[in-house]
């Protein structure tokens, strides 16, 4: 949503192993890995995260998450294109970006990490443009200063306005990044000169 904010007219084409039936845009199902890039500009790829997350580290989970950064950026770097691929902290991205809600005045913290094959200027973390505005889900008296993304105690609808996404259930949000991400780094892709107004 946020490349869609940043650049109205693009034709944004999403591909996902899984169903995806809330996207809001022209959504392929299929393995990313063997997807056509030819005639592509630009490429977002966020790979599966869990891998590189405390979530690797339960019982059972480490077999079941695959580590998919090395193979897509090959697959990026034959494509030849200008890319950005998002994970999180601990992911083998090379060169790495890190955003976070703060930069943004949101309401989450969300720290994410972005390879990317063009410069971009990073904005300043700053934890304390968040002010304590939230009662936390439990029966303490202090308050929170972000919204947790995925916890099923939070309201659905404070997630969502927290971390700028209405569309999603809270699972998915839990795999999301704000939009105001996306439209940010979008403002450095180096476009075609056909495609710049």
């Amino acid at each position: 949503m946020g490349l869609h904010h940043a650049l109205p007219d693009a034709e944004i084409i999403g591909v996902d192993i899984r169903p995806q039936l809330r996207y809001p845009f022209t959504f392929v199902q299929g393995d990313a890995l063997e997807f056509d890039l030819n005639g592509f500009d630009f490429v977002w790829a966020s790979p599966p995260c869990q891998a590189y997350t405390a979530y690797k580290r339960r019982q059972g989970h480490v077999k079941l998450a695959p580590e998919l950064i090395e193979p897509m950026r090959a697959k990026l770097r034959a494509w030849g294109g200008e890319y950005v691929m998002e994970n999180v902290r601990g992911a083998p991205l090379l060169a790495v970006v890190r955003l976070c809600g703060s930069s943004f005045y949101l309401d989450v913290r969300r720290h994410r990490y972005f390879e990317t094959t063009f410069a971009v200027l990073a904005p300043h973390c700053c934890h304390s443009r968040q002010v304590p505005r939230f009662a936390p889900a439990t029966n303490r008296t202090n308050l929170r200063k972000t919204v947790e993304i995925g916890v099923w105690r939070i309201p659905l609808a404070l997630q969502q306005k927290a971390i700028g996404i209405d569309w999603m259930t809270g699972e998915e949000l839990s795999q999301a990044i704000p939009p105001a991400y996306s439209k940010y780094l979008a403002q450095f892709i180096p476009l075609p000169a056909e495609h710049v107004a």
